[in-house]
C-alpha cells in the first residue's frame, strides 16, 4: 500500500522539492492553475536540464518531473500562452526585496543571443561585443564583428552575498527585444534606450516607499533618452565623454525674460585633467574584486546634453602606473563621493557576469523556438536575410528568454536559503584539488547543488533499497559530471 500510494504522489509532480515548490509556488498569481503547472514543470526541466538546452530537451526533462503533463502542453505554454513575462519580473522582484539590505542597485545593458535561421522571428545582424576588439594589444588593431541573432535589453538587480557583500550577483529581472530598424515597422521602431527607459520606469513604480534606486549603465545608456526621464529618487552614474560641454549650476535671477538654464561654460574633462590647477586626489576603493589606488579630480557642474538642468558630479580618474588611459564617469546625485561612484560603476560588471552564466550554464541561445515555416516548398532564388512570416513564432521567442533568466534567478534564491557555501567550496576543492584559491561559490556550483537536491528527492521517493538510494546520492555528483 505504501509503494502505490508514492507512486500516485510522484505521478502527480511530486518529484519537485519542498525548498524549491515553495519558490515556484510565489508565481502562482501569474498564472492559471495549469499554467503555473506548466511553468513549475518547465523551469524545474530547465534546471535540472543537462547539456544543450533545446526546447525537446527541457520538455524531456519536464516530462519526467512531472509524469500527468503531455509534451504538447509544455510547448503551447511557450508558443500561445498569455502570461505576461513583466508579472514574472514583478514577483521576482518582491522575492529579491526580502534579501536586500537597503538602497537598490540595478544595472542595465543589452546582450546578444546568437541564432540562425531565416525564418525565426525577431532576428537580425547586431554588433557583437564578443568577437569584437578595441585595438588595444592586437596587431590588426580594431575589429568590429557582427552576428545575427536576437539582441535583448535586460535590468538586473544587483543582490549582495553573505560570503561576498562587496561584490554581489546581478539577477536580471526585465526584459525587452530590440528590433532591427531594417525588419522592423517605423511605427513600432524603439531605440535600445527607449526600451532602456520603458523598463527602468517599471522598476520604479514597483519600488517600495523608503528605497533609492541607483542605477548603473556603459556609455550607450548615459545618454537624454535615458537619464532625463528618471525619478527624483533615483541616481544614474556612468561614463563621460572626455569633451563634454559642462556649465556652472544658473545663480539666482533677479532680471525680465526667461532664466537662464546654464550658467558660464567650464573646462571639459579632458581639459580638466591635463590643467595644473587643480591638483590630483589619491583615493583607494574596492573595484572588480581587488582594491585599488587612483588619482581623481571631481566637480559639481551641469551636463545639460545628457541629464538637463540635474546637477552632476563628475570624476576623472588616472592610473598612477599609467597602464590606463584618463576616463570620466558621472553620478546624477551631487551628494556622492568620488570612491562610490567609482564603486558603484564598477558593479556594473555583474550583469556580463550573469549574461555568461546564462548563456554557458542555462543555455539561453540554444533554443530554435520561434519559427515560421512555409506551407509550401520555397520557389525563385534563395534571398539573403531575415524572411519571417508576420509575427508568428513571436510569442515564443519573448517567452523563452525570460523563462530562461528566471530559471536563473530561482537558483540563486534557493541556494541563497537553502544552500552551505562553505560546504559546496569543500566538495568543489576535493574533486578539483587544482583550485586551492577558490574560497566563495560560483553560480554553477549553486546550480550543482539545486540539482543535487531535485535528484535526491526522486532517488528517496523510489521503492528501493535504503542501502543503495545512499550510494547513488554519494555517487551522484560524479553522475552529474558525466552527464
Amino acid at each position: 500500500m505504501k509503494r502505490k500510494k508514492h507512486r500516485e504522489g510522484s505521478a502527480r509532480g511530486q518529484f519537485i522539492p519542498a525548498s524549491l515548490r515553495r519558490i515556484l509556488d510565489s508565481f502562482a498569481c501569474c498564472f492559471t492553475r495549469p499554467g503555473h503547472e506548466n511553468f513549475a514543470a518547465l523551469a524545474a526541466g530547465w534546471i535540472l536540464c543537462q547539456g544543450k538546452h533545446r526546447i525537446s530537451r527541457v520538455v524531456q526533462a519536464a516530462v519526467e518531473l512531472a509524469c500527468t503533463k503531455h509534451f504538447a502542453s509544455l510547448y503551447r505554454f511557450l508558443s500561445h500562452g498569455r502570461w505576461s513575462p513583466d508579472e514574472l519580473s514583478r514577483v521576482l522582484f518582491g522575492l529579491l526585496v526580502q534579501v536586500l539590505p537597503g538602497d537598490i542597485e540595478a544595472l542595465v545593458d543589452d546582450t546578444l543571443c546568437r541564432h540562425r535561421g531565416p525564418r525565426i522571428f525577431g532576428t537580425a545582424m547586431h554588433h557583437d561585443a564578443s568577437l569584437s576588439t578595441y585595438g588595444r594589444g592586437t596587431e590588426a588593431g580594431r575589429t568590429t564583428s557582427f552576428s545575427c541573432g536576437h539582441c535583448w535589453v535586460v535590468l538586473a538587480v544587483r543582490v549582495p552575498l553573505l560570503w561576498d557583500r562587496n561584490r554581489g550577483i546581478a539577477i536580471p529581472i526585465l526584459f525587452r527585444l530590440y528590433r532591427s530598424k531594417k525588419y522592423c515597422d517605423m511605427r513600432s521602431y524603439r531605440k535600445r534606450t527607449e526600451l532602456a527607459a520603458e523598463i527602468v520606469a517599471l522598476l520604479e513604480s514597483w519600488i517600495p516607499h523608503g528605497y533609492r534606486l541607483f542605477l548603473a549603465g556603459d556609455g550607450e545608456y548615459a545618454s537624454k533618452t535615458l537619464v532625463r526621464n528618471l525619478a527624483t529618487q533615483t541616481t544614474f552614474i556612468g561614463p563621460m565623454v572626455k569633451d563634454a560641454a559642462l556649465y556652472a549650476p544658473v545663480l539666482r535671477y533677479q532680471g525680465r525674460g526667461r532664466p537662464r538654464k546654464m550658467g558660464r561654460r567650464l573646462r571639459s574633462p579632458m581639459q580638466l585633467a591635463a590643467t595644473g590647477s587643480v591638483c590630483w586626489e589619491k583615493i583607494t576603493i574596492d573595484a572588480y574584486g581587488r582594491r585599488m589606488r587612483v588619482l581623481v579630480k571631481t566637480r559639481t557642474c551641469l551636463w545639460y546634453t545628457v541629464a538637463g538642468t540635474r546637477l552632476v558630479r563628475i570624476v576623472i580618474t588616472r592610473d598612477p602606473r599609467g597602464r590606463a588611459d584618463d576616463r570620466a564617469y558621472f553620478s546624477t546625485d551631487p551628494e556622492m563621493t568620488a570612491a562610490e561612484i567609482l564603486e558603484r560603476f564598477a558593479r556594473r560588471w555583474l550583469i556580463e557576469v550573469a549574461f555568461r552564466d546564462v548563456k554557458q550554464h542555462l543555455g539561453v541561445e540554444d533554443p530554435q523556438n520561434g519559427w515560421g515555416r512555409r506551407r509550401r516548398p520555397r520557389r525563385g532564388k534563395k534571398k539573403p536575410g531575415n524572411h519571417p512570416r508576420g509575427n508568428r513564432g513571436k510569442t515564443a521567442v519573448l517567452h523563452t528568454v525570460p523563462l530562461a533568466f528566471v530559471a536563473y534567478a530561482i537558483v540563486v534564491l534557493w541556494f541563497l536559503r537553502e544552500g552551505d557555501a562553505r560546504r559546496e567550496v569543500r566538495r568543489h576543492v576535493e574533486r578539483s584539488p587544482w583550485y586551492r584559491r577558490k574560497t566563495r561559490p560560483a553560480f554553477a556550483d549553486m546550480l550543482v547543488a539545486l540539482r543535487r537536491e531535485i535528484w535526491a528527492v526522486r532517488f528517496s521517493g523510489h521503492p528501493a533499497d535504503d542501502r543503495v538510494t545512499a550510494k547513488l546520492k554519494h555517487l551522484l555528483p560524479d553522475v552529474l559530471l558525466a552527464a
